[in-house]
Order: structure tokens, then C-alpha cells, then sequence
């Protein structure tokens, strides 16, 4: 019975990872980066090696720790119960906020094909709601059915983006490179490019979160983990040196469509046409990407006892229902919010706010993995050397993407994690009566 529920070989484990870092994001990374110049293409030189040490922490843990949860799974196992709850809150909140912003994105795209849904808000929140709804019923009947689709979509949207790097990198203008800008500092310029070339890749970690559902999850998860990364950096790379070359620089600055017009310049109109589909099956996803982690998180943190016990219930298909109907209607209550006015920079906040969120678990999966090379050091003196300088990066390098969030940001994201504790010490309270009532 515990065989047929572990449905995601090395493929789906990679789609469901690949699926939640090629959203939205680079589709606007171009225009984003264009001020820094040169020192944008630098900055993937930086993001990628700060994200490869924290994959590679991640795998490090993985190969150790093998059940449901990802970095709070790895967060408590280096540092016990209450700081693996508050990761997991964290995350928990930061993957339902963020459900609802990659859905307000996919109504932006498909606006794109029906007009309507820019005039009528009715329209997008129905829009926006069906698409999350409907895929919390297909992750509620199958683990199996949600990975499929994860896989399906993760091909359909990186293979037309590798196409257009590919073939933008031949079709390039020299001239557009010699225009680029030059930042009057280069050292903060790679750094401020850096840290925002690094929103692209908060996701990479979803792929550990149903170590469960994984086949052979201590083999399975670290290469799926480490391939994703290594091939998100290159995509990345390539379309931005593409969007790059094909674009002069001030165009590009001022693009709301950087890859739809770097496609326009490379295959003609029918190229932001094609943009547009990609980015519309991105986002779409994206969000399904999002719903699996929703679901899935606090399921491992309730089958842990740090988490109500309702979120750890499975259905006969073996799936946490309950825990993906209460993230599907928090999202869609973040999904509404967006669409009444006033509210929209409160949303954006909360944009912020899950970004950060979905950082810190990755921080501290880091120190795990620093913790566990110390303290349980390989018998290579090479691969315990390597374990602890990697990790001892990977942690540096999220504190670094961490502190350059802004003083307010950091605030408010504590407060947060701090509104979880109220929770922690009634579900603590309840394990203590449920205890008791069994000891008599």
C-alpha cells in the first residue's frame, strides 16, 4: 500500500520543481535587469552560485531526513519542534498568498486572448477562482494526476523558452551589447541585480516537500533538486542574454513585454502571440505547483502533531484533502482582496511578506545542513569539507537576499512568524490532554 502512494519518479519530482521557479518572473527579468547592464549578466554568475550551495544543502538533507515537509521537515530535525513550526507557518502562509498572486498574473495572460477580463473584475475573480478550485480538486483525487500536469506543463513552457534563447543567441544585434547601460558602481550593482535576479528562484525548494509521495526520495529528491536549479540558471542566463542582444537597451527598459518583443524581433508578431501562451501555461503552473505545496506542507507538520490534526487527514486516495480546501480558500480570499479596491497595495504587501517567508525555511534548512556536516562529519575529509563550506554558503548567501529585503520587510515578516505561536501552544496543549486521556 506505501509503494503505490510514492507516484513521482525523478521527472515529476523535477517538474514539480521546474513548474514553480519558471512563473511569472521571467517573463519581466529583462526589462527588470536592463538598468544594471552588464552587471546583470554578472548577477547570474552570483544568483546561480547562491542558489546551486543552497540546492546542494538541500540535497545534502534529503539523503538524511526522508519524510513529507522539505525545509521544515529538515528545520526541526536540526533544531527540534518549535523552530521547524515556525518555518513551516511561514511557508505555509508565504505558498497560499502566493497562490493567488501567480492566479492574478494567469488572468493578466489570458486577458491577452479575452479582453473582458480587463473591464469586468467579476469575470477575473470568477476566472481566477475557477482555476485555483479546480485544481485543488484535482490534487485532492490524485497525487499522480497533480504530477502529471506539473510535468506536462513544466515541458510545455521551458522547451519554448530554451528555443528562443537558443536560437535569440544567434540572431543577436553586437550593438545592443556595446549599448548597454554602465553602472557608475559595479559592486552594488551586481549586488541590488543579484538580489533581485533571485525572486526568479524561490520555489526550487518545492520539489522536497512530498518526500512521501517521492520513489527512493534519498536518491530521487537530491538529483531532481540540484537538475532543476542547474537547469533554471542556464535558461535564465540564455533569455536574459538573448532579450539582451536582440533589444536596444532603452526599449528594453521600458518594455511591460520584454520576451514578446525580444520574440517579435526574432520570428516577428506572431512571436508575442507565442509569448503569451508560454506565459499563460506558465502561471498555470505555477499555481498548480503552489496548490501541491499548500496542500502538502502543513500536512507533514500535522502528521508531526505541530499543526491542527485536521490537515494531516487523508482521503481514501491518499491525498490531504482538508489541508488543500483551507489553503484554496485562503487563497481565494487573497484572490478577492485583490480585486476590491484599496486593498491592492495591501496584497502587494503580502506578496513581499511570502517571499520572505518562503526564504527563511530555506535559510535554516541551510544552518541544518551546516549543523548536521559538523556534527555528524562525512568519513571523506574532502566531503566533509565540502559539505560544511557549501552550506555554511548557502545559509550566508539567504541571509544575504534576506537583509537586502529592506528593514520593513524583515519587520513585518517577524511579526508574522510571530502570530504562529498562538497556534503552536494550543495544538501543544491539545497533544498534552490527548496524551493524558490515553495514559487513563
Amino acid at each position: 500500500m506505501e509503494e503505490k502512494k510514492r507516484v513521482m519518479g525523478f521527472w515529476r519530482t523535477w517538474g514539480l520543481s521546474i513548474g514553480m521557479m519558471v512563473g511569472s518572473g521571467v517573463f519581466m527579468l529583462p526589462t527588470v535587469l536592463a538598468p544594471f547592464g552588464k552587471y546583470a549578466l554578472l548577477s547570474w554568475l552570483v544568483t546561480g552560485g547562491g542558489t546551486v550551495a543552497l540546492a546542494f544543502s538541500l540535497a545534502y538533507m534529503a539523503r538524511r531526513v526522508t519524510v513529507s515537509g522539505g525545509p521544515y521537515a529538515y528545520t526541526r530535525a536540526g533544531f527540534g519542534d518549535f523552530t521547524g513550526f515556525l518555518m513551516a507557518w511561514g511557508y505555509w502562509v508565504s505558498v497560499w498568498v502566493s497562490v493567488a498572486a501567480v492566479t492574478v498574473a494567469f488572468i493578466g495572460y489570458l486577458a491577452e486572448f479575452f479582453p473582458t477580463l480587463r473591464s469586468s473584475p467579476n469575470a477575473s475573480l470568477a476566472c481566477g477562482l475557477a482555476l485555483i478550485w479546480g485544481l485543488v480538486i484535482i490534487n485532492c483525487r490524485s497525487v499522480r494526476g497533480s504530477s502529471a500536469l506539473q510535468l506536462i506543463t513544466s515541458l510545455a513552457k521551458f522547451l519554448p523558452l530554451l528555443f528562443l534563447a537558443l536560437f535569440g543567441l544567434v540572431s543577436v544585434e553586437s550593438a545592443n551589447y556595446a549599448g548597454m547601460i554602465e553602472p557608475q558602481s559595479p559592486l552594488s550593482a551586481t549586488a541590488a541585480a543579484s538580489a533581485l535576479a533571485m525572486w526568479a528562484f524561490i520555489g526550487f525548494e518545492v520539489c522536497t516537500i512530498p518526500a512521501g509521495e517521492v520513489q527512493d526520495p534519498a536518491r530521487t529528491i537530491p538529483r531532481a533538486t540540484m537538475a532543476g536549479v542547474l537547469a533554471v540558471v542556464v535558461l535564465y542566463f540564455a533569455v536574459t542574454m538573448a532579450a539582451f542582444g536582440l533589444l536596444p537597451a532603452e526599449q528594453l527598459m521600458q518594455s511591460t513585454a520584454p520576451l514578446a518583443d525580444a520574440a517579435s524581433a526574432l520570428v516577428g508578431p506572431m512571436g508575442a502571440t507565442i509569448v503569451a501562451l508560454i506565459a499563460l501555461v506558465a502561471t498555470g503552473s505555477g499555481v498548480n505547483a503552489n496548490v501541491f505545496a499548500v496542500g502538502q506542507m502543513p500536512m507533514a507538520a500535522a502528521l508531526d502533531g505541530l499543526f491542527p490534526s485536521p490537515f494531516g487527514k487523508l482521503t481514501r486516495y491518499g491525498t490531504p484533502a482538508i489541508s488543500f480546501i483551507i489553503g484554496g480558500v485562503l487563497a481565494s480570499i487573497s484572490l478577492a482582496l485583490n480585486f476590491v479596491d484599496g486593498l491592492i497595495v495591501a496584497f502587494e504587501f503580502l506578496i513581499l511578506l511570502a517571499t520572505i517567508t518562503a526564504i527563511l525555511p530555506v535559510a535554516m534548512s541551510a544552518a541544518s545542513a551546516w549543523l548536521f556536516a559538523v556534527r555528524d562529519p562525512s568519513a571523506s575529509k574532502v566531503g566533509h569539507l565540502r559539505d560544511t563550506v557549501v552550506a555554511a554558503i548557502g545559509f550566508a548567501y539567504a541571509v544575504w537576499v534576506i537583509a537586502g529585503s529592506g528593514r520593513d520587510s524583515v519587520y513585518w515578516a517577524l511579526l508574522l512568524l510571530l502570530a504562529g505561536v498562538p497556534i503552536y501552544v494550543w495544538v501543544t496543549a491539545q497533544r498534552r490532554v490527548q496524551a493524558s486521556l490515553k495514559e487513563t
